[in-house]
């Protein structure tokens, strides 16, 4: 691909007209053919910047040995070798590869898990091909290709523009200015720098206005982009505050435990000179294998990318309920959202105006209340055929609707009426007409119908009512008087309470070869009126509910009128008895006191500019309150960026949702709220595997300390402690990230955002399961002792094995017992328990036990004993949760 478009960039595009380019690129305006665009995809691959290499297998896997405690162990091992202790050594070596191959295979599956919701949110472009208008993601642009541009939309590749409608781009991440650029399809004569290159338009700039159309002359690492491709490799890697904040208690913890290696390695090497022996050399070595096990084995290395999968896992459930996150710390953060700032239009509500009333003086509504009704009625028949005819919608054949939402409703009402659209067109030709503009407000049409040759008109009731001579009235065309206007105005006004939007319709007879002009729009035949909304989505009002009972408040912010902005949020529960709305123009009025007084009880914000969202966002962040933001436009970008959480929404502009932390799919509010739901049960979980994680280790090193302290034999040897280590640390780590969602999480307050990870009782719990865990291990070595101190390592052993795997069922919750929430719900923690049990069996087949320091003797009875202790852990966890409930 490089040589090629290297020769195609040389050419000076900008320096040629651009039915020259299209010539020199071998296509057309109506775009490549479907079967050239393939080859050439084929044949000069993606249109992406090259990623920076991924860390290879083998390398991840050399790495995963530069841990220092790791390093030494290695060399230990290898000095035991080299005094004959050859076997002990090689399952040292073994369960080290292992544990390699287990955090390899982590983080390729968190590296994957990544990807694939990267994917997600991979940008599409609208091109031409074969005549037809696509739309395709934008890596599969190739150089020819005719490509649209609208405001949101990012530039997917470089091109020289052949259609520009006051088009304006920002280039500042090429040039480093700000302003955008007016583009034009102009040929430039002379030499000119990128910036001056206007009827080009360049890779990875942002499209502000208006709209253009484009060949494509550059793509992928061939664009002007591709120069600087290599800044865009640094974004990613950062990690999300909860990984910070584990980073940090991990070192802590390292130090704190490689101190306690060390104070143990001392004692055990002090007591064997105080008690003398003939072999210090092998004490001293065997000592330190054992301090060195002990660091290795409590401190929790895999913690990093268990949390990774974990994380993973709860953005793979939010993109099965909608929300697609683009960034690892929204799912983090979600958890302890307070406020959620949204649009009405298409988040709260459907997007989708809908008749829900009329009006036609002399018919009563409720007169007019079935299909055959309203075919039968010639007032209404006149109502239908002027909103169908006077208007320039349709419903595309896979029922997608094409044009204005207001006329869109028309016809869905008509639909809905049983009077098909299409057929009435058919039978009732336009003629003549006069477009929409914004001047008149209104829209007429000349056509022939069963009545005549008609001129329809429509518009905006005030205009309409100053236009009108006549009125309908049971089907008889009659005076409109002033007491008939009265009656038309008042009904308009309660439309407009309850925030409908209300057209009014006309018409007029006339001869068949009549030319209408906008001075014929006079002297009417008033029919009636027709009143719309957007109306709240059905699953709204729970949501909001839902959501407030969390702990969350919603705000309502939007483009719309106050009233009509009040009305919905009324009536889905966002705004209540006291509460205030403000357009955009009284916030500009008050002061950042005023509104840090006031914003409890402000729900609606109306008519509002980019700089007040973001001064909204502010007042929430003053508070100390996590905020989130949904946005679509161009101009939502900036507070989406401010808000703690930015929510782009699926159908909105690719500058929205490249600004957000979240998209939504389906731009529905409930969906938001699910969102939270999910990130509440992800961090949970992710608190769920730290308490097993420490708690197991904890308890571990209370059974040492004890036995070092009483003078007994050390209750596991270094290989038994890099054996539970394998066993015991990631597999019931992970399974609890799947632990499904606990009853009341979304009746709980949203968490502080600067919550220490061990708060919350996190800590109470490590300690308290790490004390039952370590004084079942000190009694099972006890009873073992009675028999030889050799049985009493055995003993201890197993029973923490047992201990520590059958605290995952005590992990699942902090409130409710494994009875309650049901011991199959989470069918990985099964799974997970069972690959425990199954690997711990190899170390009883007679052959292994030596190695595993296992004596012939430990019988089942001896099983059973240590898995009655584990059990008596586990019960009194679980039994100790009635004593804890709030």
């Amino acid at each position: 691909m490089y040589t090629k478009e290297k020769k195609w960039r040389k050419i000076m595009y900008y320096q040629k007209d651009y039915e020259e380019v299209l010539k020199n690129l071998e296509t057309t305006k109506n775009g490549l053919s479907k079967e050239k665009a393939k080859n050439l995809l084929e044949k000069y691959g993606y249109n992406e910047l090259q990623e920076k290499d991924k860390v290879p297998v083998w390398k991840l896997f050399l790495l995963s040995f530069k841990d220092p405690l790791v390093i030494i162990l290695l060399i230990a091992a290898l000095v035991q070798i080299a005094l004959g202790e050859t076997m002990e050594s090689l399952i040292i070596f073994a369960v080290i590869i292992l544990n390699s191959i287990l955090g390899v295979v982590q983080t390729k599956k968190a590296e994957s898990s990544l990807d694939s919701l990267k994917a997600l949110s991979a940008p599409n472009a609208k091109v031409i091909r074969e005549g037809n208008k696509l739309t395709i993601p934008a890596k599969e642009i190739v150089v020819g290709d005719i490509i649209l541009l609208e405001a949101g939309d990012y530039v997917p590749a470089d091109g020289r523009l052949i259609e520009a409608q006051t088009l304006k781009c920002v280039e500042g991440m090429l040039t480093g200015e700000s302003e955008p650029v007016l583009k034009h399809i102009e040929k430039i004569e002379e030499e000119a720098p990128l910036g001056d290159q206007k009827n080009m338009v360049f890779s990875g700039s942002m499209v502000v206005y208006g709209r253009g159309i484009f060949v494509a002359t550059g793509t992928g690492m061939n664009s002007e982009v591709g120069k600087i491709a290599g800044l865009l490799e640094n974004a990613d890697s950062k990690l999300t505050p909860l990984q910070q904040n584990i980073e940090v208690f991990s070192k802590k913890l390292g130090v704190g435990i490689t101190l306690l290696a060390l104070l143990i390695f001392g004692i055990q090497v002090g007591k064997a000179f105080v008690l003398g022996t003939n072999d210090i050399g092998s004490v001293v070595l065997s000592s330190f294998m054992f301090a060195v096990a002990i660091a290795v084995a409590a401190i929790p290395e895999a913690l990093s990318s268990i949390m990774t999968i974990v994380l993973a896992v709860g953005t793979n459930n939010m993109a099965k309920k909608q929300a697609i996150i683009r960034k690892l710390p929204a799912v983090e953060t979600l958890g302890s959202a307070k406020v959620i700032c949204t649009d009405k239009t298409g988040t709260l509500t459907q997007n989708k105006m809908t008749v829900v009333d009329f009006y036609m003086n002399g018919t009563e509504n409720g007169k007019i209340s079935t299909n055959e009704e309203f075919k039968e009625n010639k007032h209404a028949d006149l109502i239908t055929l002027c909103s169908v005819l006077c208007n320039d919608s349709s419903i595309g054949s896979e029922g997608q609707e094409i044009g204005d939402p207001t006329e869109t409703a028309l016809i869905n009402f008509a639909n809905k009426n049983g009077l098909n659209y299409e057929k009435i067109r058919n039978e009732n030709c336009r003629l003549e007409e006069i477009p929409f503009d914004s001047d008149r407000k209104l829209m007429t049409t000349v056509n022939k119908t069963k009545y005549g040759t008609l001129m329809f008109t429509k518009g905006a009731p005030d205009i309409i009512f100053s236009r009108t001579k006549y009125v309908i009235i049971d089907g008889e065309k009659k005076i409109f008087t002033d007491e008939i206007k009265k009656e038309f105005k008042n009904k308009n006004e309660e439309f407009s309470n309850r925030a409908l939007r209300v057209l009014a319709f006309t018409y007029k007879e006339v001869k068949e070869e009549f030319k209408p002009s906008i001075e014929d729009e006079d002297d009417l035949i008033l029919i009636g009126l027709l009143a719309m909304i957007d109306p709240p989505r059905e699953e709204v009002i729970d949501a909001v509910r839902e959501a407030k009972e969390a702990g969350i408040k919603t705000v309502m912010i939007t483009g719309d009128h106050k009233t009509t902005a009040s009305a919905i949020a009324k009536e889905i529960g966002i705004m209540e008895e006291g509460d205030i709305a403000l357009t955009g123009q009284e916030l500009d009025d008050i002061t950042d006191e005023q509104l840090d007084k006031n914003l409890e009880k402000i729900t609606v914000y109306a008519r509002v500019s980019p700089e007040n969202k973001i001064r909204i966002v502010k007042a929430w962040q003053r508070k100390d309150c996590v905020s989130a933001m949904t946005g679509d436009g161009v101009n939502d970008a900036p507070a989406l960026k401010q808000a703690d959480i930015g929510i782009g929404m699926g159908s909105g502009t690719d500058v929205a949702k490249d600004s957000s932390d979240m998209v939504l799919v389906d731009d529905n509010f409930a969906s938001i709220v699910n969102a939270v739901e999910v990130g509440r049960t992800v961090y949970s979980n992710i608190k769920k595997s730290i308490t097993y994680l420490f708690a197991g280790n904890f308890g571990a090193i209370i059974a040492i300390l004890f036995a070092v302290f009483a003078n007994w034999t050390n209750p596991f040897t270094a290989l038994q402690l890099l054996f539970i280590n394998l066993v015991n640390d990631s597999l019931p780590a992970i399974a609890l990230g799947f632990e499904p969602t606990e009853r009341g999480i979304m009746k709980r307050p949203p968490r502080p955002s600067n919550e220490a990870i061990l708060a919350d009782g996190t800590m109470q719990r490590i300690i308290f399961r790490g004390i039952v865990i370590g004084l079942v291990t000190i009694v099972a070595q006890y009873l073992g002792m009675k028999i030889s101190p050799e049985f009493g390592v055995a003993m201890a052993f197993t029973t923490l094995i047992f201990a520590r795997t059958l605290q995952t069922i005590a992990s699942r919750s902090n409130v409710d017992s494994a009875i309650k929430i049901g011991f199959f719900s989470n069918k990985y923690v099964i799974l997970a328990m069972t690959t425990c049990f199954l690997l711990y069996s190899i170390v009883l087949i007679p052959s292994v036990r030596p190695i595993f320091s296992i004596p012939s003797t430990f019988g089942f009875n001896d099983l059973l004993m240590c898995i009655g202790l584990a059990l008596t852990s586990t019960i009194i966890m679980e039994v100790s949760k009635n004593f804890s409930r709030k």
